[in-house]
């Protein structure tokens, strides 16, 4: 059984994106911007609001809402798992579309752009595959033909219908690992160099000349210290420089966004900057994988409000922070919630020692967190209509 959640009262009215500017204010209906969805009102700044989308939920015929939401709320999807490696090609030679291809039917259906995620990435690889590596059977030179064979197959096929590829996803290393100087880490780093990196950006945008190829990671929300060998933000900035430098067809940064209620973090200039210095390279931005995981002490999973109230809190703070600092910069495109709902948040499954939750912006029965709320506000307050100059009064006679 799940820890106990707090449920946040409250019930999310949708509408369509039209609705925006077509639902007019009467005496008997004034316009409510609060009655729209999260993806409606971000199209008012040509910003998607997206969420990965979990293959159980969609598929589960006795829980309808999860479905209904994810159709109805955000304007994007990406695929949490379907479109990885493993799940793609279980067996060598033999692909599994089923899933993924269910996820762009769905997007299609409800007009919603597609992030694909994720061509190359040092895990959930297929057995065949790094078995092959380690037993030798698999040389270095065919590793590589077996990449470019994965990008151009998987790209080809999805071909017109993905608007943003996670090209390579966490090159980089962490400050906490051995050595303890940033470095490419990871199965294709080890085995094929980091060239391979500058590859896969290659053959994605052979396979598709349209779609926006995407450098992905953590930890890189604000720039540290500024050297390379300790700032991952930075090593990240110098290393899409670098590739800018070679030709390479990089299109943007994807910040993750995976934060945690128990660190710091940053204030919305630390991160309006980031975005700013990346797009000073002439790359879009997109924060990509939001969630903020808490703590789940006892107090917690008792349902003691004295412990739970403050992580609502301080999560819809960090939630906001990436929001505002999004809209603050015109390159960044879009703003992906790790899923939208605690009922299938894969936090408390990877974080568990100590235990972790309550990372997602609804509860486990889809009622609407303070996130939520947050998110919705800073959409609504970003700008006209419905923040407008200040008026000054005259002093009365």
């Amino acid at each position: 059984m799940k820890p106990r959640q707090l449920i946040t009262v409250g019930v999310v009215a949708v509408a369509t994106v039209a609705a925006l500017n077509t639902v007019p204010a009467t005496a008997s209906r004034p316009y409510d911007p609060t009655a729209q969805s999260l993806g409606t009102l971000g199209l008012r700044h040509g910003l998607h609001i997206g969420t990965a989308v979990n293959p159980t939920g969609l598929n589960d015929t006795t829980d309808p809402e999860y479905r209904r939401l994810a159709s109805t709320e955000f304007t994007s999807v990406t695929a949490e798992n379907a479109m990885k490696w493993e799940s793609l090609e279980p067996t060598r030679g033999t692909y599994d579309w089923t899933a993924a291809d269910q996820l762009v039917e769905f997007a299609k259906r409800n007009r919603q752009s597609v992030r694909g995620h994720v061509l190359v990435w040092h895990n959930q690889l297929p057995a065949w595959l790094t078995s092959g590596v380690a037993d030798g059977s698999i040389s270095k030179q065919e590793l590589r033909e077996l990449l470019r064979k994965h990008i151009t197959t998987v790209v080809n096929r999805y071909k017109g219908k993905i608007w943003q590829w996670d090209v390579v996803n966490e090159a980089v290393s962490d400050p906490w690992d051995t050595p303890n100087t940033l470095h490419y880490k990871g199965f294709w780093a080890q085995n094929l160099g980091p060239g391979y990196i500058a590859d896969a950006f290659r053959w994605a945008r052979a396979a598709d000349p349209k779609a926006l190829l995407f450098y992905n990671d953590y930890n890189i929300e604000a720039f540290g210290s500024g050297n390379p060998a300790d700032d991952k933000t930075q090593f990240v900035y110098d290393m899409a420089k670098g590739l800018l430098r070679q030709g390479v067809p990089i299109d943007g940064i994807g910040s993750q966004g995976h934060l945690g209620t128990q660190y710091g973090n940053f204030d919305t200039l630390q991160v309006t900057a980031a975005l700013k210095k990346f797009a000073a390279l002439g790359l879009a931005t997109a924060f990509t994988e939001v969630d903020v995981r808490s703590q789940m002490t006892a107090g917690v999973q008792a349902g003691d409000s004295a412990e739970i109230n403050p992580r609502l809190q301080a999560s819809a703070a960090n939630f906001s922070v990436l929001m505002k600092a999004c809209l603050a910069v015109r390159s960044c495109l879009s703003y992906t919630v790790w899923g939208f709902t605690d009922k299938y948040s894969w936090v408390p499954d990877w974080f568990n020692d100590p235990p972790e939750g309550l990372a997602t912006i609804y509860d486990e029965n889809y009622q609407p967190k303070r996130a939520y709320q947050e998110l919705k506000s800073d959409l609504i307050f970003a700008g006209p209509p419905y923040v407008l100059p200040r008026s000054t009064p005259r002093p009365r006679r």
